[in-house]
């Protein structure tokens, strides 16, 4: 195995969620150091390794260094966020306890390219989770309201655009971190090195990628169950309205003939 970073014990790594997407066509112009996830080359002493899914993970770059790389690759990504989130950490050596995460320090036993990998897919995961948290916890908030009022039976008519959206939202951020990041899948890198297996499961329970993962599932199925329910409500008060005006409609007919009758109209 390749190892990087050979005269140091030490590596800063910094995670990034940049955007929706990102187009790596443009770095498989050159021979990168490794493929799935892409880790390329970035100056004389450090590397990155990117997502097409947004994330990146900056191993080794200064603060320098890494202003210049978030500034190039802007024009790669797909509806860049305005506030990025980002996770940091380093990277110690340590003969023992690899794979433990403590205080920011992620020990691992070399520096080589296939562990950075691995360390660069739990921290991307961890980041997405970190972003869709947020926002699932933007749309909680929204859909609280509806269910305080459904459990205090002080319903008030809330437009369907609305309530659609809160459904749209959950199922947009289930899509994502299903369909795009595989947030519980493993990576394909560890059926070619299925020696690192311990240390991708550590890295994974250190970071509680699935136990977030499930906790964000229940809170958007939650959310995507609240915002039916307003809208089924919604939608039999309507259906009830709409009997009871052409009730109202019906009755004014009669009345109307009666009057004619009685007035000798008819």
């Amino acid at each position: 195995m390749v190892t990087l970073f050979s005269e140091q014990d030490s590596v800063k790594v910094r995670a990034y969620f940049l955007g929706q997407r990102v187009d790596l066509q443009p770095f498989t112009h050159t021979e990168p150091l490794a493929h799935d996830p892409l880790m390329v080359a970035s100056g004389e002493s450090s590397c990155v390794a990117l997502f097409d899914y947004g994330a990146a993970i900056l191993f080794g770059l200064s603060a320098i260094e890494e202003a210049k790389f978030l500034t190039d690759i802007q024009g790669l990504i797909v509806d860049l966020f305005d506030t990025p989130e980002t996770e940091e950490a380093f990277i110690n050596l340590a003969p023992v306890n690899v794979g433990k995460v403590e205080g920011g320090v992620i020990f691992l036993a070399q520096l080589d390219i296939p562990s950075l990998q691995l360390v660069a897919d739990v921290l991307a995961k961890s980041v997405v989770l970190a972003q869709y948290e947020t926002e699932s916890a933007k749309v909680f908030d929204q859909i609280e309201p509806f269910a305080a009022q459904l459990q205090s039976q002080r319903w008030r008519r809330q437009g369907p655009s609305d309530l659609l959206r809160q459904i749209g939202n959950s199922l947009m951020i289930q899509h994502k971190i299903v369909g795009r990041v595989e947030i519980v899948d493993k990576p394909e890198l560890l059926w070619e090195y299925p020696e690192l297996d311990r240390l991708y499961a550590r890295l994974e329970d250190e970071y509680e990628i699935r136990e977030r993962h499930a906790a964000l599932e229940r809170k958007l199925e939650l959310v995507s169950r609240t915002a039916e329910t307003a809208l089924e409500i919604q939608q039999q008060k309507t259906g009830l309205r709409l009997e009871w005006y052409v009730v109202i409609l019906i009755v004014i007919e009669v009345l109307l003939s009666l009057y004619d009758l009685i007035t000798g109209r008819g």
